[in-house]
């Protein structure tokens, strides 16, 4: 993958793709330009699966560079004439070039000993006053250890080859111009070192896009099954509301006309029990739905009644016997309220207790108040904290506001929800005193001969 390309797979994952550059689609359109860029992935596709064909082609390159000085060549250096040759055994520069071509083939897998022995090799017959074309070795091994091997060991490399070299010239090999063969010398291995370290950099830069491409897809994917997950939640809420509870009235209804037709002796009876049943097996398949669309099961009975605001008594009494101190309080006409709205105040009452007992445990005491007032009602639920040398439950979550961080919970994040039914504000933590915590929620509150909003949400 090239750079354009892993850039534009990470746009379009990332959901803000912009027009492909024609640039790169025209090199690959060009008769010459695309022969050589597919040519190129062609090559890098054979050297993945056979990679000792290229390192077997780099050690005969040499020795094929080497082959007309070795035969032919009458011992003359880049910078010079050399007679050392002809006072050494002619099977010393094929014995010299074998062993810095061989190492080469390694270069790839061990490029920081492939370099060393080279060196070593070379610095051998430097020391004999032979300059042989297979010298070209350092530079490949050289080009080899900048692009995969170690930067510390490159730094010291490319240190020990300068000083090679500038011995060699200087003082081991005759050169009658060896200012001028210094800084040759010196400028083919900075180019050797520079190419190996643009190379690293570019395939760096690429694998980096291309994994920056991956995390942007996956993030991609998650959010979808993220929203996929919250509308299945809202889907299964809004059946819940809307099909459950007009359900079960029905249901009720089947069954208390079904009682009295049987009490008249009227032949309609049996149609309403069967009626009855129809919806109850109806209620059965649709919680068994909302259990595939759901996230989380709750623990309570789905095709239980719809507590209300009288259903808190009892509520409490419970809560009460689990070993809480509550005081409850009421403030105008609740039995006005429509049933979601009465629905909704009995479940935020039922999180805070819940949220008390499990943060600030049994030792601790409450506070609720539900006020009715011109179209609103407020629920109050505060409690005192986690009283002094006992032991603390896990701590609240919060700080939090309206919308701060302390809603992350499922508890809180069902208190908001349900209050955003009804155009609803949230107030939630730690009370004014220092110790304890606080609920507050204030509702528009239809009456119940307004429309009815909905009921319980599965949050």
């Amino acid at each position: 993958m090239s750079a354009d390309r892993a850039a534009a797979a990470a746009d379009t994952a990332r959901g803000t793709a912009v027009p492909p550059s024609p640039g790169i689609d025209a090199a690959w359109a060009h008769p010459l330009l695309g022969r050589l860029l597919r040519g190129r992935r062609d090559r890098r596709r054979l050297d993945r699966r056979y990679p000792w064909l290229l390192d077997t082609a780099v050690v005969l390159a040499v020795v094929c560079v080497s082959l007309p000085d070795l035969l032919w060549g009458g011992g003359n250096s880049p910078f010079g004439d050399s007679d050392a040759r002809d006072r050494l055994p002619s099977f010393v520069p094929f014995a010299f070039t074998v062993a810095l071509a061989v190492p080469l083939w390694w270069r790839r897998r061990a490029p920081a000993v492939a370099f060393f022995v080279i060196g070593l090799v070379s610095l051998a017959q430097w020391s004999l006053g032979l300059w042989l074309p297979a010298g070209i070795a350092v530079l490949i091994a050289l080009y080899a250890l900048a692009r995969r091997g170690s930067l510390r060991v490159l730094g010291r490399a490319v240190g020990l080859t300068a000083a090679g070299l500038i011995l060699a010239v200087c003082f081991l090999v005759p050169a009658e111009h060896p200012l001028l063969g210094v800084f040759f010398l010196l400028g083919t291995v900075t180019a050797a070192t520079a190419t190996g370290l643009t190379l690293r950099i570019r395939e760096m830069y690429l694998a980096a896009l291309e994994d920056r491409a991956r995390r942007l897809e996956i993030e991609h994917e998650q959010r979808i099954r993220l929203t996929a997950a919250a509308e299945r939640s809202r889907v299964a809420r809004e059946m819940h509301d809307i099909v459950g509870h007009n359900l079960s009235v029905m249901v009720s209804v089947a069954d208390g006309a079904a009682t009295l037709a049987t009490n008249r002796n009227e032949r309609s009876a049996e149609a309403l029990r069967i009626l009855g049943d129809t919806g109850r097996q109806a209620m059965s398949e649709l919680r068994r739905v909302l259990g595939v669309l759901r996230e989380e099961q709750d623990d309570e009975r789905a095709l239980g009644p719809q507590p209300g605001i009288r259903d808190l008594d009892p509520l409490l009494t419970r809560v009460r016997a689990a070993g809480l101190k509550v005081t409850y309080r009421t403030v105008g006409d609740l039995d006005a309220l429509g049933d979601g709205v009465q629905l909704t105040v009995y479940r935020i009452v039922q999180e805070a207790l819940t949220n008390t007992l499990k943060h600030a445990g049994t030792g601790s005491a409450a506070e609720v108040c539900v006020a009715a007032g011109a179209g609103t009602v407020r629920i109050r639920v505060a409690d005192t904290g986690t009283p002094p040398g006992a032991p603390a439950g896990p701590a609240h979550p919060g700080p939090t506001g309206p919308s701060g961080p302390g809603a992350s919970g499922h508890g809180l994040v069902g208190i908001r929800q349900r209050a955003a039914m009804f155009g609803g504000t949230v107030t939630l933590g730690p009370r004014d005193t220092g110790h304890g915590w606080l609920v507050d929620v204030v509702l528009d509150a239809p009456p119940a001969t307004a429309p009815s909003a909905p009921g319980e949400p599965l949050s």
